[in-house]
């Protein structure tokens, strides 16, 4: 039986801003049973690059692997930045032209996913699978 829901939580963080960066991502089926966990090194980012760079990761993930899934996918994306979460949903303008530019990249990449897709904001308490991948990332422990 293939999966017709998952939920991914990202996130990204930089060791100042900009700085050394990195994305996590955590992927669960609908009932929390992980399904993957990764993270990745970005160089020197800053903060908010490595947040949209983690959604643009899960979405190459789901991509990759999309033919694990059924037809009618659903994506919960859970983050605890609030401004990539306003920002993806249209509710803030994004001023930035290189954020603009992942966004656009983000766009896409949903659109190959071939899913129904929605970005929640969380707590970052509700993050901490995420977040130790960023942190396993930049300690080049992956």
């Amino acid at each position: 039986m293939q999966l017709s829901h998952i939920n991914i939580y990202t996130d990204g963080g930089s060791r100042k801003n900009p700085g050394e960066a990195a994305s996590g991502v955590y992927i669960t089926d609908k009932e929390g049973n992980p399904l993957a966990g990764f993270g990745k090194r970005l160089g020197v980012q800053t903060n908010n690059y490595a947040e949209y760079m983690a959604v643009i990761l899960a979405l190459e993930w789901v991509i990759a692997h999309r033919d694990t899934f059924s037809e009618t996918l659903t994506i919960a994306f859970c983050m605890d930045s609030l401004l990539v979460c306003s920002q993806v949903k249209g509710l803030w303008k994004v001023k930035s032209e290189a954020i603009g530019n992942l966004l656009g990249i983000l766009r896409e990449k949903q659109l190959q996913a071939n899913a129904v897709v929605t970005y929640t904001h969380i707590r970052r308490e509700k993050n901490k699978e995420a977040d130790r991948y960023v942190n396993l990332a930049l300690d080049n422990k992956l």
